[in-house]
């Protein structure tokens, strides 16, 4: 879908190389810039996954004549994603100001947890962090026990890269329309932010509350896991009252007045004590069955592998293992294309030599 947008991608660690990917998976010609002699970052693997679909080169963005090749590639791309500190792409003399005089319609994208401006701009932090400022991670827990610390899923890639994708593409967008460059200033805190106003909808009627554990996302009894006898979990999220009706006769309370009321507050602590209990006398296989084919929203929780398994994931070809590596197929799908395969992981520089021959002849 995205063929012919070339991309380039100067190396970093998470949101802003998994936008890339995400662009890779859909076609783009991303060029990921790594560094001269460099290492993977601790804990990385030598070829990350979050590199597939990529094209490595290798440079030192210190030295003169690689800068120059970077400029090149600027000049023949309509895109560049750096997910550094403000100002240190600036020092490199390779800053939005420096890079459009090479080309002028270029889309210029940056990742940052705080932003490019603020009092925090120049200050470290974490995904944590970014969520916790943005109030991303204030209902993220049962009620009485701190924010759960969640996976980077909520910062870093909701966030953060997916907010980049989609300001990377209207810049383009605007870009081919004759507008010129942008550049893109994709914060965390501004992404996780943004996500709450699906939440702060239900402020208007109700629904949210300041309080932690009183608002109905967070509170009742009818949307939270469940622990099974054999230490599996089960989700119920059954928020209307159908679904709700639908939940109560596949356990047999359809007339057990301690769950007939559905949104009375004051009673989900009860009700949630009284379904853990019925959770826990049967294990996770048992409770699948019961729920099998209804609208009761109930579904198990699993870790990747145990998806990878599961028969409706197993029938989208959701989870792959390739070349020894489990991950997720390309998102979203497209009427008009078959289902993305995943391609292969670069290895770091691998193409430098066939990037800068192309470069040489164009």
């Amino acid at each position: 879908m995205l063929e012919g947008l070339r991309i380039i991608e100067i190396e970093g660690l998470g949101p802003a190389p998994f936008a890339c990917m995400l662009l890779a998976d859909l076609g783009a010609d991303v060029i990921v810039v790594h560094r001269k002699n460099g290492r993977p970052a601790p804990g990385m693997p030598e070829r990350s996954l979050i590199d597939r679909g990529k094209r490595s080169i290798e440079l030192d963005l210190k030295s003169a004549g690689d800068v120059a090749v970077l400029k090149k590639l600027v000049s023949r791309s309509e895109a560049l994603v750096e997910g550094f500190r403000p100002g240190v792409m600036e020092r490199l003399g390779l800053g939005p100001d420096d890079l459009t005089t090479v080309n002028p319609d270029l889309v210029y994208g940056r990742m940052t947890g705080w932003g490019q401006t603020g009092p925090r701009a120049q200050t470290a932090g974490h995904d944590l962090n970014y969520v916790s400022l943005s109030g991303a991670v204030w209902y993220a827990s049962n009620q009485g026990e701190p924010p759960f610390t969640p996976p980077t899923l909520v910062g870093d890639i909701g966030g953060g890269a997916l907010y980049l994708v989609t300001g990377i593409l209207a810049g383009v967008m605007a870009a081919r329309s004759g507008r010129g460059g942008t550049v893109v200033d994709a914060a965390i805190v501004d992404g996780s932010a943004h996500m709450m106003n699906l939440l702060m909808a239900l402020a208007q009627t109700g629904g949210l509350s300041m309080a932690r554990g009183e608002s109905l996302l967070d509170g009742p009894h009818w949307s939270r896991c469940y622990t099974c006898a054999d230490g599996g979990y089960m989700s119920v999220q059954c928020l209307e009252p159908k679904f709700y009706a639908e939940f109560l006769a596949r356990l047999g309370l359809t007339e057990d007045a301690d769950f007939t009321a559905q949104f009375d507050a004051s009673r989900w602590p009860q009700q949630t004590a009284l379904l853990a209990g019925i959770f826990a006398r049967q294990p996770r296989s048992h409770w699948e069955s019961v729920f099998a084919g209804s609208d009761a929203c109930v579904a198990p929780a699993l870790n990747p592998l145990e998806s990878m398994a599961e028969p409706h994931m197993a029938a989208r070809g959701v989870w792959q293992d390739i070349d020894g590596v489990l991950q997720a197929a390309a998102a979203p799908r497209f009427s008009t294309e078959a289902q993305l395969t995943p391609h292969g992981i670069p290895a770091r520089g691998e193409h430098t030599d066939a990037v800068l021959e192309w470069l040489k002849r164009h």
